[in-house]
């Protein structure tokens, strides 16, 4: 059953279309992910969902008696509660239902006669029905559950709400939002301040959740965990897509290919009437003119099929200037403490040329402290930091505090990097979308994601050897954060990154390190094989050998599937460089085609031979990469099968 239906929604401000045809359905118990670039209308659209806004066009259809919830990016201050106390106001009419099932116990006890005992007993079993299913009973358990999921530390039970930081009080907003529970919860971007823990509580949460569900987020992993449906928005409209993100991954560049190869050949179809049109003229007969004629008009009332567009998406690589030693960064028994508190104590590690390192751990517990001592920002209370020979750090702060506020964005990279002209540094800005005047606004406007292409376009600049990566993911959209995967598995030098990006860990690393109250622990491989080992950690018997196999048939199993997944990474690698070929080629001919249109193209023989000479092998060009996208898809395909 449809329970919200949103059609043909339109939405502009000052004159620019941010929503133009903007459609979904929503089914019960469904869960929908709105994915796009930032800034294309996905906060907009939720805030006419719930009525903040009011859409230029279009109609929304729900029913009246749905409780819709709404979780913005940035929550209010709340001022006048604790912590405990602003969820516990959740259940202000639970708490009504249990003074009035108290005073109808008292007047029971003194009731003076049969007839009034038993009305004020009929009118206590409704009250108790009542609050048995407002959930009276375990509305503490409630709470705390909550509280704990989403990674509230009992200290802070009774803090102020006002004192929060922003990220602590959007994950407030969010308990609260959860204890309410709405018949339609719409979520923006509810993933951005949780750690890995409070990640799998949420998603097991909302896929229990007994309402239904539209979120928007840029966590792929959190999307193939929780969604059954996913909704495009791209140039200001949707398109709707069964299952969960990676299956939209596919159908969707099954799409896209459908409707290139239908476009090209209605292209081709035309050129083909137009020639025919063009001969049957050139015969200058009544007959053939009339022919000619009729096919044209024939192609008048042709509709013409759009070329399938894509989002403009940055575009850049990382390079090492220099090579460093085999021995890059030695960690030994480091620890630092704040007001006589221990934050952590003995840590070690060694990072080798060529390692990629994903560290996590929940919130708080030290990740980015850690990173200042390596890059010598703090001072260690114990142990030490040692270097290779030839290491430089490129240090990306997820806050970039490095990034000057009063400064334009051109000056802002270009005073890092004084002796390359403008050009150059412009052209760098243009990889990360920066392009026109857009490099002469000021850092102090920019978003969150606006903010982090800038750091990341110094980063890239630098060419260190050596990358510290503090959430390099938050605020990027999908498309960026698939470049940024791209740019690091190219990556020549050692990458050791803090994030809490699933998809992210299990692209680059080979090894995770895990901080916890107890110290620093190790594993190989990527995300997926950590979960296996933690999983191995708590229940052994879990994979244990299976009946009748040997524990050496297990290891040679393990062997296998390993290689099986090398492979893979390796095809799926292959099928990116493949779309990028197909990208550029598409970009190439699209190029060539507006020069086709100018009048120095045809000047003479001579240069039409070259125009036509030139177009066809940029055709080709793309259609072999065409054919080696397919390959790749289907091998990539069957290795996963």
């Amino acid at each position: 059953m449809i329970v919200l239906s949103a059609q043909h929604i339109s939405k502009a401000f000052g004159g620019q279309a941010v929503l133009r045809d903007v459609s979904l359905t929503l089914e019960q118990r469904g869960r929908l992910g709105l994915v796009g670039v930032n800034g294309c209308g996905k906060s907009t659209f939720l805030k006419i969902l719930t009525g903040e806004l009011q859409p230029d066009d279009g109609v929304i259809s729900m029913s009246r008696q749905l409780r819709l919830g709404y979780l913005a990016q940035q929550c209010p201050v709340i001022r006048g509660h604790t912590v405990y106390g602003l969820l516990d106001q959740v259940f202000d009419s639970v708490r009504g239902m249990e003074a009035r099932m108290r005073s109808l116990e008292q007047q029971m006890s003194e009731a003076p006669d049969e007839a009034s005992l038993k009305r004020l007993g009929d009118s206590y079993t409704r009250l108790h029905q009542a609050f048995e299913d407002a959930g009276g009973y375990d509305a503490r358990s409630r709470i705390l559950g909550v509280l704990k999921g989403l990674g509230f530390p009992e200290s802070m039970y009774q803090q102020d709400a006002a004192l929060l930081s922003g990220g602590e009080l959007t994950r407030l907003c969010l308990a609260r939002l959860l204890l309410q529970k709405p018949d339609i919860l719409l979520l923006d971007e509810p993933t951005n301040h949780l750690d890995l823990s409070a990640l799998s509580w949420l998603e097991n949460y909302l896929s229990d959740y007994p309402g239904s569900v539209i979120v928007v987020s840029h966590d792929r992993f959190f999307l193939d965990r929780v969604c059954d449906g996913i909704v495009e928005m791209a140039f200001g409209r949707t398109e709707q897509y069964p299952g969960n993100y990676s299956r939209y991954l596919d159908l969707r560049a099954e799409r896209w290919l459908t409707r290139e190869r239908a476009y090209d050949a209605q292209q081709r179809e035309i050129a083909r009437q137009l020639e025919v049109i063009r001969r049957l003229k050139s015969f200058n007969r009544e007959k053939s003119i009339k022919r000619a004629e009729s096919r044209e008009k024939m192609l008048d009332k042709v509709v013409l099929l759009e070329r399938p567009e894509e989002e403009k998406q940055v575009f850049f690589t990382f390079t090492a200037r220099d090579r460093t030693g085999d021995d890059v960064l030695s960690v030994r028994g480091l620890g630092k403490g704040y007001d006589g508190r221990a934050l952590f104590a003995g840590l070690s590690f060694e990072l080798r040329r060529g390692d990629r390192v994903a560290l996590i751990g929940p919130n708080g517990i030290g990740k980015t402290t850690l990173f200042r001592l390596i890059t010598g920002e703090e001072t260690p209370d114990t142990g030490a930091v040692i270097y290779g020979a030839n290491v430089s750090i490129g240090y990306y702060d997820q806050h970039q505090r490095d990034l000057n506020p009063e400064k334009t964005i051109l000056d802002e990279v270009w005073d890092r990097f004084p002796r390359m002209d403008q050009t150059q540094i412009r052209s760098a800005l243009g990889q990360f979308l920066f392009t026109g005047e857009d490099v002469f606004t000021p850092i102090k406007t920019l978003s969150g994601g606006e903010r982090g292409r800038v750091a990341l376009t110094k980063l890239m600049l630098r060419q260190d050897n050596l990358l510290l990566l503090d959430e390099p993911t938050n605020h990027l959209d999908m498309n960026s954060r698939e470049v940024l995967e791209t740019a690091l598995e190219t990556y020549d030098g050692t990458i050791l990154a803090i994030s809490h990006d699933r998809y992210f860990i299990n692209r680059f690393a080979t090894r995770v390190l895990e901080l916890t109250a107890d110290g620093l622990r190790q594993y190989q491989g990527n995300y997926d094989d950590y979960l296996q080992s933690k999983l191995k950690e708590q229940s052994p018997d879990l994979l244990s050998p299976a009946p009748g196999q040997t524990l050496t048939e297990q290891r040679k199993e393990k062997r296998r599937q390993r290689a099986d997944q090398a492979r893979l990474q390796t095809l799926k690698k292959q099928l990116r460089q493949a779309e990028q070929a197909v990208t550029q080629a598409e970009a190439a001919l699209a190029d060539y085609e507006k020069y086709m249109e100018t009048a120095e193209a045809y000047a003479d023989k001579a240069a039409s031979d070259r125009t036509t000479a030139e177009y066809a092998r940029l055709k080709q060009v793309l259609d072999d990469a065409y054919t080696a996208w397919e390959t790749a898809a289907q091998e990539a395909e069957e290795a996963e099968a």
